[in-house]
């Protein structure tokens, strides 16, 4: 062979490897292309309520393993994974992903935020061998977590770090610090934590809002809201659901209407978490009407949230002819009822006072709907035996149901013992609920009040030593009331009000009429052994007596509109009777909500059929 042949074939070879090459180079990109493609394509995919596991394993396929350049594509697998509630599949996917960026723990630790998984997950984060510092949103789920969990002391050990990051002033940071100390209580430390946020945005508010209300801080709450409007922040569904519970918690009627009114200007009424929260809002302020209107108008969209709030507001009523007729309805739709559902028909049938009833259904919901009871319906039904006078059955299903008695079940039941004066078996209540909490004073209380309904003064003073030796106060009681948009707060013998003078003349002026109607005082509440003048006035100036007087004094409510007041305790048997009588004289309906139900009083009756 001679050279220029040699040459001729080299050359040949030389053109074919080269042909290779760029056909391989080729392949490569077109491969490439693919996988970009599939990635591409397949993230709005995510969207689209896919199987993410169809989705994982096309990408197993297409695009082999995660790399830097699709690693977006993987964190929101795993994010989808997490709202499909397959977490063991998100953590398998984590551990596959080699180069692991901010965004990719971010999203493990998120899909975990329900759980001490998401601790171990962070803790890892930070051992990892790829240094990375956790973004803002990394501490938010965090905060959530420990709030949730709850573990306080790592959420305050995570502030210490989110301070040496300065990441304090950050928004998504600063919300989740807000959410973790309302929910430890410490509203100081949850001011301060809003006010060093540089940008305060929808999130933060809420948080603010929404921690506020559950703390019983609504005139707090609505103040944080109003000044949410004021800079300019657009509110979100749970701005305006926090602000709506915060003002229903105290029946402020009007500021509910405003926030109603500011929903449907801003279309957020269609929401169904506002939707809910509205139901919910003229439920507390005694406007079922409304608050079924509201139901009515989301009618299918509604899902089994608003179905039970819309149940518990006529349950807490005592309709059970609504509860009942929207339980067949709900049926009907092929929705299936929850515990809630059968906590709402329970609690109806125990205000209404219908034992029989309330046992049935207790047991329909085990053996007909499959449904294992909780303890609030364990309470439900021992409630329902108590009120009917069935003390020790009552107490038979507190001891034997398949939970620990907690303090809610040992007071309805000490409460029973308070309508049917059974001062032996009040004793033995009592005794059980400060075995739980030695610090409530309505342990001490109420038996004070069944020993003096049977005249056994001498063991009252027994009662009020030993609660003085345990260094128990009594919960001072007080009453709210709305009148022109203001919220004004009445205490018992209270005069500090401005119009305290009038005030006092017009309950006098109550009082002295029911008394020509055949308002007899009911002495043996008391318990003090007092002079019949000192009596008196002791049961005249209670709070919630203070609060009607001042609402029929201000003389802002329209004919043919009610009174709304809420009290912090159990209202007293006297002020139960007078305000009977104060709505025959009034003309006028006077709506309580009290701490254990609500309390309708038009033309001389009460909707609890005097029992509560």
């Amino acid at each position: 062979m001679g050279v220029s042949q040699i040459k001729i074939k080299k050359y040949r070879q030389k053109d074919t490897h080269e042909e290779i090459s760029g056909s391989i180079a080729k392949s490569e990109q077109e491969q490439s292309a693919k996988k970009r493609q599939f990635c591409q394509t397949n993230m709005n995919s995510l969207e689209r309520k896919i199987d993410p596991r169809c989705l994982h394993a096309e990408a197993i396929k297409t695009c082999n393993t995660p790399t830097p350049q699709n690693i977006s594509f993987f964190n929101n697998l795993i994010t989808l994974y997490s709202k499909s509630n397959l977490h063991s599949s998100a953590l398998q996917l984590f551990h596959t992903i080699s180069c692991p960026n901010t965004v990719t723990w971010a999203s493990i630790i998120s899909a975990f935020s329900h759980s001490s998984t998401a601790f171990r997950l962070f803790l890892s984060m930070l051992r990892h061998p790829i240094r990375l510092s956790p973004n803002s949103r990394t501490f938010a789920t965090l905060f959530r977590t420990c709030a949730l969990l709850p573990h306080y002391i790592f959420g305050f050990q995570l502030h210490a770090l989110v301070v040496k990051l300065s990441l304090q002033e950050n928004p998504f940071t600063g919300s989740g610090l807000v959410s973790l100390y309302c929910k430890n209580g410490d509203l100081n430390s949850a001011g301060k934590a809003f006010d060093e946020m540089c940008e305060r945005d929808e999130v933060c508010f809420s948080a603010m809002i929404n921690g506020l209300a559950r703390n019983k801080k609504p005139i707090d709450a609505l103040r944080y809201f109003v000044e949410m409007r004021r800079e300019g922040v657009l509110s979100n569904a749970y701005s305006v659901s926090g602000a709506l519970c915060a003002g229903s918690g105290v029946a402020m009627l009007e500021q509910c209407r405003i926030i109603h009114g500011h929903a449907v200007v801003t279309g957020l009424d269609l929401d169904l978490i506002v939707g809910t929260a509205l139901i919910d809002g003229y439920g507390k302020c005694g406007l079922l009407e409304d608050a079924r209107e509201v139901f009515n108008e989301l009618g299918m969209e509604l899902n089994i949230v608003g179905w039970n709030t819309m149940m518990a507001a006529y349950a807490q009523h005592g309709d059970k002819d609504c509860v009942l007729e929207l339980f067949e309805l709900m049926e009907s739709r092929g929705m299936k009822p929850d515990e809630y559902s059968f906590l709402a028909i329970l609690t109806a049938f125990y205000n209404a006072g219908m034992v029989v009833e309330t046992e049935r259904w207790f047991n329909m919901m085990e053996t007909e709907y499959v449904l294992k009871p909780w303890i609030e319906h364990y309470t439900c039904l021992a409630g329902a035996l108590g009120r009917a006078g069935r003390l020790e059955e009552a107490e038979k299903v507190a001891l034997t149901m398949p939970y620990e008695p907690d303090a809610a079940v040992w007071r309805v039941l000490l409460s029973s013992c308070m309508n049917h004066e059974k001062a032996n078996i009040a004793w033995r209540m009592s005794k059980r609920l400060l075995a739980i909490d030695r610090n409530d004073d309505s342990a001490y209380v109420i038996l004070a009040n069944v020993l003096a309904s049977t005249g056994r003064w001498g063991e009252v003073q027994e009662v009020w030593k030993i609660m003085k030796d345990s260094k128990v106060k009594k919960e001072v009681g007080r009453s709210w009331i709305e009148v022109q948009g203001a919220v004004h707060v009445f205490f018992s013998g209270d005069r500090r009000h401005a119009r305290s003078n009038q005030i006092y003349a017009k309950l006098t002026e109550l009082m002295e009429e029911i008394e020509k109607l055949g308002y007899m005082p009911i002495w043996n509440q008391m318990l003090h052994e007092l002079e019949k003048n000192e009596k008196r006035e002791m049961l005249w100036y209670h709070s919630e007596k203070l609060a009607v007087a001042f609402g029929l004094l201000s003389g802002v409510t329209p004919p043919g509109k009610a009174l709304r007041i809420v009290k912090n305790l159990r209202i007293c048997k006297d002020c139960h009777e007078a305000f009977k009588y104060i709505s025959r004289v009034a003309e006028k309906e006077i709506i309580v909500r009290d701490v254990h139900r609500y309390h309708r009083f038009l033309n001389g009756s009460c909707s609890c059929g005097d029992y509560w």
